[in-house]
């Protein structure tokens, strides 16, 4: 919850829609430029939880949660709110079947 209620604070909000406008659809550039600022805003957040606040901690947070999540299905719910913010819905076309 704290990571959602941080990523919707007005300043962080802006600039995440700014990332995102300035990707486009380019999942690439998603990449570039709205995962980075997703990301950071997780380390402010999980640092105040006693997390490292580096990659290690991130490591270390997203492991718990992908073993909490195994129990609780509101954690997948709010971990698929956070995922929805830099990995937009993709369209699969389900009536080819051409695999790559």
């Amino acid at each position: 919850m704290d990571i959602i209620r941080c990523v919707n604070q007005p300043e962080n909000s802006k600039k995440l829609s700014e990332a995102k406008a300035s990707a486009g659809k380019e999942m690439i550039l998603m990449m570039q430029h709205v995962f980075p600022l997703v990301m950071q805003l997780q380390l402010e957040v999980i640092k105040g939880h006693g997390f490292p606040g580096n990659r290690e901690g991130l490591v270390q947070f997203s492991q718990l949660i992908r073993e909490m999540e195994r129990d609780d299905m509101e954690i997948v719910r709010l971990r698929s709110q956070i995922r929805a913010i830099y990995l937009p819905p993709i369209a699969i076309n389900t009536t080819n079947d051409i695999l790559i």
